[in-house]
C-alpha cells in the first residue's frame, strides 16, 4: 500500500505470521484494493489481516481452526479476531473475549473526515478520562447509549471531526468509531439512510452501508470448500 513499508503492512504481517506458525513453504500473491479510509477506525486493516489468515488457511490447508487464527489474529491488532469468527459479538478484554450478539437489521450513514486518527495518541492523551462506569452486553441489549471516551478528545484536536459531528446532528445522532476519525449514524431503514446522506452538504465524503450479521467472507471460504476448493 503507498505510504505503508511492508513489514507494518497488515497483509503481509499476518501471511508471514501464519507462514512460520505453521511451517508453510508455500507462499502467496496477495492484492489489495483499498476502499476504506486508513485511519478513520472502520476496521479496514484489520479485515483484510483476518482475511488473509483465513484464506491462507484454507489455501495451504494448515487446519488450524478457527480458535488458533483467533490467537493469532490477536498478535496483530486487537480488534483483528473479532473479524476471524466473522460474526456479531460483544467484546471485552483488549478485543478478544468475544461473545455472540445479535443484533436487529441496521443502515448506517457513514463519514469520513479526511484525518487520520493515530490510535496510541489518542491513548496517550493526558485529556483521555479513564472513569467511565463498565459498560456491559446486557446495558447495551437493552438500548442504554455507550459513551466514547475518545470522541471528546478527537473532537477537540481535529476541527474537521468536529465538523463532520456538527453536521450529522443535524440527520441524526453521531457516533465515532472507536478511536478512529470516522463517524456514523445509524438508521433503521435504508431509506431513511439514503434520505440522509442526500441532506449532507456536497464534499462530504459519505456513503450507506448495510450492517452485516455475518461476514460475507465466511460464505465466500464455504462456497469455495463446495466448489473443490
Amino acid at each position: 500500500m503507498p505510504g505503508v513499508a511492508e513489514e507494518d503492512d497488515l497483509t503481509v504481517r499476518a501471511a508471514r505470521l501464519l507462514q512460520s506458525t505453521a511451517n508453510v513453504s508455500s507462499g502467496a500473491s496477495i492484492r489489495v484494493e483499498k476502499r476504506i479510509p486508513a485511519g478513520g477506525g472502520f476496521g479496514g486493516g484489520s479485515s483484510d489481516a483476518a482475511t488473509v489468515l483465513l484464506a491462507l488457511d484454507a489455501l495451504w490447508e494448515t487446519h488450524l481452526g478457527t480458535q488458533c487464527l483467533a490467537e493469532l489474529a490477536l498478535q496483530l491488532g486487537a480488534d483483528v479476531p473479532v473479524f476471524i469468527h466473522g460474526r456479531n459479538a460483544w467484546a471485552e478484554g483488549v478485543g478478544e473475549q468475544l461473545a455472540p450478539l445479535d443484533l436487529p437489521p441496521a443502515w448506517y450513514l457513514l463519514a469520513d473526515p479526511g484525518v487520520h486518527a493515530p490510535t496510541a495518541a489518542l491513548f496517550a492523551a493526558p485529556e483521555l478520562t479513564r472513569d467511565a462506569p463498565p459498560a456491559t452486553m446486557r446495558a447495551f441489549v437493552s438500548g442504554q447509549p455507550l459513551g466514547n471516551a475518545f470522541e471528546p478528545v478527537l473532537r477537540s484536536r481535529e476541527p474537521a471531526v468536529d465538523a463532520v459531528f456538527d453536521v450529522l446532528a443535524q440527520v441524526g445522532e453521531p457516533r465515532l468509531t472507536g478511536s478512529g476519525s470516522g463517524c456514523f449514524v445509524e438508521f433503521a431503514t435504508r431509506e431513511a439512510a439514503e434520505a440522509a446522506c442526500l441532506a449532507l452538504p456536497a464534499g462530504l465524503r459519505a456513503w450507506v452501508v448495510q450492517g452485516a450479521s455475518r461476514s460475507s467472507l465466511l460464505d465466500a471460504l464455504e462456497a469455495w470448500k463446495s466448489a473443490g476448493g
